[in-house]
């Protein structure tokens, strides 16, 4: 999964201006970026995103300018036999190639942008078609042999990148454990909402600059729409709060779902659950006790280990 929210925002905080959009289309061993990962160049000079972590930004600047200009889009490639590499900082034994297109009618259209923004608003997921024979990209509804995946994926023909909607975690219950895992979940750009039904916990002092959902948690989840991009984490220790969000959580393609407790009380929880109707496949999803085993201390530490598992599900690293 390739982060380009940042990319996406400067698209639209960028429109107008004469710009270039760089692209990893393929990868192979230690590639320092994924597929698909976004640097976009304003004719000023100033970029957003990241293509390699920094090995070869300095040369696809350079080439960014010339498409910007008006040079034909370029696709380089770099990896550990090639004496550029080591020149621009690409000693990791991986390869990358990346294409640099302007964004324009010929190269990547600025309204791509926009439905890619809608899409992605919508919760749903858009795929967009580059030929890289003529450096030309389009919406797709069926996706193409370079989509998804690393490894020695071949550039020619087509390349599909797929825009998944923003990560989202909904947070039930708003107790201690729930303002350090908000916080965190800021840092890893993730949108948070905490929900509960309990006023006195629900404020914005406890949780500043955080989406606060006051509605009863089955319905609140529900009416996120969770789905691949979406983790639910229920923290209340209120069955009455936590078993209708699992419910709700269970009922979608949520990412991840875990819920706090010890052993026991999940094997309780799992009863409950299925007495409420929720068959075994869907119970073995909750990742419960929550978590990744770090010997977590503490709300801030308890947190830690909930959001390293959280990122694991995104990744399908569970």
């Amino acid at each position: 999964m390739a982060d380009n929210d940042s990319v996406l925002a400067a698209a639209r905080d960028w429109k107008g201006a004469r710009l270039a959009l760089a692209t990893v289309v393929s990868t192979w061993g230690s590639a320092p970026r994924p597929r698909g990962s976004h640097m976009l160049v304003h004719e000023d000079g100033r970029f957003e995103g990241s293509v390699s972590g920094g090995c070869v930004e300095g040369e696809i600047l350079d080439t960014a300018a010339r498409v910007i200009a008006g040079e034909p889009f370029a696709v380089k490639t770099y990896g550990v036999a090639d004496d550029s590499a080591w020149e621009v900082g690409l000693p990791c034994g991986g390869q990358i190639s990346v294409m640099v297109q302007p964004v324009s009618a010929d190269g990547f259209d600025p309204e791509l942008f926009d439905r890619i923004a809608e899409a992605r608003g919508a919760g749903r997921a858009l795929t967009v078609t580059t030929d890289l024979a003529t450096g030309r990209s389009e919406m797709s509804d069926r996706p193409s042999p370079g989509e998804g995946g690393t490894g020695p994926q071949p550039t020619s023909e087509a390349f599909a990148n797929r825009y998944d909607p923003p990560r989202r975690l909904l947070i039930v219950g708003a107790v201690q454990i729930a303002q350090s895992l908000a916080a965190l979940a800021a840092t890893l750009g993730i949108e948070t909402v905490v929900i509960d039904p309990r006023g006195r916990f629900l404020t914005a002092e406890r949780f500043p600059g955080v989406t606060l959902d006051d509605r009863w948690p089955d319905e609140a989840v529900a009416a996120w729409n969770p789905g691949p991009s979406t983790a639910v984490v229920t923290l209340s220790h209120d069955t009455k709060i936590d078993d209708p969000a699992l419910i709700a959580a269970l009922a979608a393609d949520t990412a991840y779902v875990g819920a706090l407790g010890s052993r026991k009380s999940h094997a309780a929880r799992r009863e409950r659950l299925a007495a409420s109707g929720v068959d075994a496949a869907q119970l073995d999803r909750i990742d419960g006790p929550v978590g990744i085993d770090i010997g977590a201390i503490g709300p801030a530490e308890i947190a830690l280990s909930i959001a390293a598992a959280m990122v694991g599900a995104f990744h399908d690293r569970r």
